[in-house]
């Protein structure tokens, strides 16, 4: 899962959306670094995407996009859930995901300080082009896919994945509809759980 959806899949807990948005940014034992709420955040991050890499739709998905991404195809999933989740009429209208992006936003700013510097330095870029509403267009998608080949070490250009993501539309969709409320529920459990 991407950026919206570790937002989501937080269900309004702002120690624990700050941990499971910032996880890709805190190494190994680092993680300790941070009041325990963010760390419960941190782990949450790890076990739904533990989750999602095993989960049967996911793997189908990612066959799809792995002639034209490889290894990277898992990333390129995550963001293809992004996309649609962002227009899940079960889960969002435009009005409810431009609140929910500006809510994340907002969150986020209020633990600045705690935030890792990486991810500090990308805040207000995630902000001003507001990356967790733009998952809800095909030009947003594509330029997410963009973002993953720049940040990829042996990829040269997403056009070809972004192809690949326009011609197994429904295909993937139903991948989505597949997997989305399997995670919503172990996401549930998890937080469930970690009030305990």
């Amino acid at each position: 899962m991407n950026y919206l959806a570790h937002a989501y899949l937080s269900f309004e807990h702002p120690d624990l959306l700050v941990g499971n948005m910032i996880s890709d940014f805190v190494k190994g034992r680092k993680r300790f670094d941070y009041p325990e709420k963010i760390q419960q955040g941190i782990v949450l991050h790890r076990q739904i995407d533990a989750f999602t890499d095993v989960h049967e739709a996911t793997k189908e998905a990612r066959a799809f996009l792995k002639p034209a991404v490889g290894l990277y195809s898992g990333a390129f999933v995550d963001v293809v859930y992004d996309h649609f989740l962002a227009n899940d009429p079960a889960e969002f209208t435009d009005l409810t995901l431009q609140e929910k992006a500006r809510h994340t936003y907002r969150v986020l700013q209020d633990f600045n300080e705690q935030l890792p510097p990486r991810f500090q330095a990308m805040l207000p870029f995630m902000q001003s082009q507001n990356w967790l509403y733009n998952y809800r267009s095909i030009a947003g998608t594509e330029s997410s896919f963009g973002g993953l080949v720049r940040r990829a070490s042996f990829l040269e250009s997403s056009k070809p994945a972004f192809e690949l993501f326009r011609e197994h539309y429904e295909a993937l969709k139903q991948c989505y509809n597949a997997f989305f409320p399997f995670v919503k529920d172990f996401s549930k459990s998890r937080i469930e759980e970690l009030k305990k």
